[in-house]
């Protein structure tokens, strides 16, 4: 038999049990719609932490008071210290020639108030020049300098969010708002930033002068972090050991002492994000492996009862000629196109989730053509193995015995 032949009896026989047919590929829609779906969605959210990365800045090393742990892609402080000082900041600029320029910073979550409106936000105070080395903008209005700082002026820059939730559709610039119970001139809004890998709006956020959050708002004499440029991508860990030395050094730490603080750069940061997320997507492609394999049962089982009832045809097409290897590409021929179809209709609803997702801004998913070749080739591959079993059952049978059968 000629296999558009083939093809087109394979049509006819799986047309003529539409419910059945149906209820076969539901299996193989899920599993390449999952599949599609997800490898769209890891693609989208890798390509979001990328973006957000190189928004933050490069060249960016971080110094964070204590000791911090990676889980999930996210730091965990696990223990407090309060040895970093601005010192340490005059000392890096020194002792690091890897480095352009640093800035010390440290955040609180406090109310922030204009005449009846109220907002909790958080409020950081900051060093001028670490607007440069994370790549914050200032949409409208001027920066902080830095003798503004060494003077504790208060003065803030708001984020968008905290100026929507404040003041709405009114300028802000040049208004007092009330953060604590200290009154500080809004001089500046930043340009948005969106949110975080945790979900965090970054826009919801007032920056101040660092000694101004420092001894008035905060009634603090250490600070949180410190943040370095380095002056390459390819001078980041150089610019790491550089640090790390520095700080052991001014904190007196002995060579079997551990550090009272954690140094962490951009690269290994988006390292263990990258890392995070695929094994996120692997963990649900896993999914979709299960669905596809119940969907390979569901065909071994449509192929078998498929065999039991066209016994006496198997036994007549032996009887006039056919071969055992005819009999045998008919039913993998049908076992491929539940498959196939299976597999198209799933990209297609897979596609249509994907289009969804991205126009409903659910979530960021680039579609991924690989995906979808690739995941119409595995159902296919599905289909073929798990109907090798009832495709060689059929064409074993001898045309008499099966004849008899009927």
């Amino acid at each position: 038999m000629k296999h558009s032949q083939n093809i087109g009896l394979s049509v006819r026989l799986l047309t003529a049990h539409p419910l059945r047919t149906t209820l076969s590929i539901l299996a193989v829609v899920l599993g390449v719609g999952i599949l599609l779906v997800m490898v769209s969605i890891g693609d989208g959210m890798r390509a979001s932490i990328r973006d957000l990365f190189r928004s933050m800045g490069t060249n960016l090393v971080m110094i964070k008071a204590g000791k911090l742990e990676h889980f999930g892609g996210h730091p965990h402080q696990e223990s407090i210290s309060t040895s970093l000082v601005l010192k340490d900041v005059e000392a890096l600029r020194k002792g690091c020639p890897d480095m352009v320029r640093g800035a010390g910073g440290v955040m609180r979550n406090l109310k922030a108030r204009y005449g009846a409106m109220v907002t909790q936000t958080f409020v950081e105070g900051m060093e001028d020049e670490g607007f440069a080395i994370r790549n914050l903008e200032v949409a409208r209005g001027r920066s902080f300098d830095a003798q503004e700082d060494a003077a504790r002026r208060p003065v803030a820059i708001l984020g968008p969010t905290v100026v929507k939730n404040l003041f709405g559709e009114q300028d802000p610039l040049g208004q007092h708002i009330i953060l604590g119970t200290l009154p500080f001139r809004v001089v500046g809004v930043t340009k948005a930033m969106g949110t975080d890998m945790g979900g965090r709006d970054q826009d919801d956020i007032i920056f101040v002068p660092l000694q101004t959050g420092m001894r008035r708002l905060f009634k603090m004499t250490w600070i949180e972090t410190i943040f370095l440029e380095a002056s390459g991508e390819d001078r980041l860990y150089a610019l790491e050991e550089q640090a790390n030395a520095v700080l052991r050094k001014r904190h007196h730490i002995g060579p079997k002492q551990d550090d009272d603080f954690t140094v962490m750069n951009q690269s290994a940061l988006l390292a263990g994000a990258l890392e995070a997320s695929t094994t996120m997507t692997n963990l649900v492609l896993a999914v979709a492996g299960i669905s596809m394999l119940v969907a390979g049962i569901g065909i071994l089982a449509v192929m078998l009862m498929a065999v039991r009832e066209r016994r006496w045809e198997i036994g007549l097409r032996r009887a006039i000629g056919a071969r055992r290897g005819d009999i045998l590409l008919q039913f993998l021929s049908e076992a491929a196109m539940l498959s196939l179809g299976g597999g198209l209709l799933g990209v297609a609803v897979g596609s249509l989730c994907i289009w969804a997702c991205n126009s409903w801004d659910l979530v960021r998913a680039d579609y991924s053509v690989p995906a979808a070749l690739g995941a119409c080739a595995l159902s296919v591959v599905t289909g073929v193995i798990f109907g090798i079993y009832p495709a060689r059952k059929a064409a074993a049978m001898e045309p008499v015995e099966a004849i008899n059968q009927r």
